[in-house]
């Protein structure tokens, strides 16, 4: 069998997700020992807390949207999807970014450049030429959404690493994520909650349009007034908390694998309560809080739990939680708690929450990474090739 035939090449959620579980369970840790000074900050051009943002949005978050985009996109119309030399490329690309954004200071200039587009270039065109091209066979309409934020990534991506816009480029990196889990939390709970419960929630096409776009222009907030924003913010906090409570989240909270979606969705609003505060009348705490809320509130519940369903159903196994995939989401609440929470009411001990906000990440994508890859490494159990 040729290296690209192996089963771990065969569609995108594999090879990403292995890196998704391998980045989350080392980068948070490797920023915490950089932060207490047990390690030197990269070699790079710029500051260490730039680097901490880029790789939290563009090493894990893009490994984890990698493999859940190259893998929905071909289903969504139907073709074979990119698999063997196209997946082994865009995961040595992916691998190249993480050197350059460690070692790349010592390097040619154009080589860290190269290192640091080549990736997200070559994935955003390879996204959009499949949405594009076969755009006729497309199961979801809303999909242009998809066709807007994924060229606006390569913008956020240059401005988190300048000097002088860092801040707006974490405020586009988090809007664009933002309606990336917006438009797959809509489509998502639909399901499972219309499989597991028998119930329909409210889906009403001019409230579920009205906050996309809302959330699609959020995305230049950081370039908008700050009272614009700010009441833009909550605007949308409001539209979602509304939608929230027909979601039927008395139900979904019975059950842990989906409840914590429902968490993560609430995250969502609180992150755009916090950051209309922020621009409104902002306390001096609530720019880092609001970033910490949505990593780790969103990003942090929400994709250990599509991890877990993805790894499993598309190798043939039954999505089930198990104790131990259960451990790992209540891991990932207490990383929620250590790190947003407590600084909050024990701010004197806020080294100690970041370590061990730090352990529980390394703990709970460790778990994942020995549960889900040997899974990924493998042939799908139903028989069936990808």
């Amino acid at each position: 069998m040729s290296l690209t035939a192996h089963p771990f090449w065969l569609v995108g959620f594999r090879p990403f997700f292995a890196l998704a579980c391998l980045s989350g369970l080392s980068l948070p840790l490797l920023w915490v020992l950089m932060y207490l000074g047990a390690l030197p900050a990269p070699a790079t051009s710029f500051g260490a807390v730039q680097w901490h943002a880029h790789e939290m949005f563009f090493g894990f978050g893009w490994a984890v949207l990698a493999g859940f985009l190259l893998t929905s996109t071909k289903n969504w119309v139907q073709i074979r999807g990119y698999h063997g030399a196209s997946l082994v490329f865009l995961v040595a690309a992916w691998m190249f970014e993480r050197a350059g954004m460690g070692f790349g200071a010592r390097w040619p200039a154009f080589l860290f450049e190269l290192s640091n587009k080549l990736f997200l270039a070559a994935i955003v065109a390879m996204l959009l030429w499949t949405l594009v091209r076969h755009r006729k066979d497309d199961s979801y309409r809303d999909n242009y959404f998809f066709l807007l934020i994924l060229p606006a990534f390569l913008i956020a991506k240059q401005l988190m690493l300048s000097g002088d816009h860092f801040q707006a480029g974490i405020a586009m990196a988090t809007g664009l994520f933002r309606v990336a889990f917006l438009v797959m939390l809509e489509r998502t709970l639909t399901q499972f909650m219309k499989n597991i419960f028998q119930v329909d929630i409210l889906r009403h096409a001019a409230l579920d349009k009205a906050i996309k776009l809302l959330a699609l222009l959020l995305v230049g907030a950081g370039f908008m007034p700050p009272p614009l924003s700010g009441w833009m913010s909550l605007v949308l906090a409001l539209l979602l908390a509304g939608r929230f409570f027909f979601w039927q989240p008395q139900l979904a909270l019975r059950r842990l694998d989906l409840g914590i979606m429902y968490l993560g969705y609430a995250a969502i609003v609180l992150q755009l309560l916090l950051e209309f505060l922020g621009q409104v009348a902002p306390p001096a705490w609530v720019g880092a809080f609001s970033m910490h809320v949505f990593g780790l509130g969103v990003m942090g519940l929400i994709i250990p739990a599509m991890l877990i369903r993805i790894a499993k159903g598309h190798t043939g196994r039954k999505v089930v939680f198990e104790t131990v995939d259960k451990a790992v989401l209540w891991i990932m609440m207490a990383a929620f708690l250590l790190r947003v929470i407590a600084p909050q009411l024990h701010p004197q001990a806020y080294a100690l929450w970041l370590v061990l906000a730090a352990c529980c990440w390394l703990a709970g994508f460790g778990i994942l990474a020995w549960r889900l890859i040997p899974f990924l490494l493998r042939p799908r159990v139903d028989g069936k090739e990808h």
